[in-house]
């Protein structure tokens, strides 16, 4: 396997990742009656498929394809909190713990694609610097779920 291939594929299973975190924000957008955490998470959305385009074209560039699925465990976890919505409502709070662990899994995935010493460059810039986001996204939502509980 050679550095490009391994770098890819990298690249790869963070944009798995960030498709997740889009599917995940685009649910929240839709559930939430809050109109403010409405408009943030219609944002992150944006701001997830703009990673997601730039995680790709370091992917092509490096010999690799466009990744434009997510993980099955996101998926799986989608319809858990889908099947749990229906049977006990979906209010702020519980929207906003979804967040928060979908986050902390695309900060997981980050911090494994950084390990990779074959992500270096520009691709590595890009990638340090989605973290950080993720890292303030997480932040944030933290901050409204403090918000939301006392409410």
């Amino acid at each position: 396997m050679t550095e490009n291939t391994k770098l890819a594929d990298t690249l790869n299973e963070l944009a798995l990742f960030v498709n997740d975190r889009i599917e995940g924000y685009k649910t929240a957008a839709k559930e939430t009656k809050d109109s403010e955490n409405q408009a943030y998470y219609l944002q992150l959305v944006q701001q997830s498929e703009q990673f997601v385009q730039e995680i790709n074209g370091f992917a092509k560039a490096a010999g690799g394809t466009a990744e434009d699925s997510t993980t099955l465990k996101g998926k799986f976890y989608r319809g858990f909190m889908d099947a749990k919505a229906a049977v006990t409502g979906r209010n702020e709070k519980s929207i906003l713990d979804s967040n928060i662990y979908g986050e902390e899994w695309a900060i997981k995935a980050y911090t494994e694609a950084l390990a990779d010493d074959n992500l270096t460059g520009p691709a590595r810039q890009a990638v340090e610097r989605q973290h950080q986001a993720s890292q303030q996204t997480l932040r944030k939502l933290q901050q409204l779920k403090s918000i939301a509980s006392v409410g």
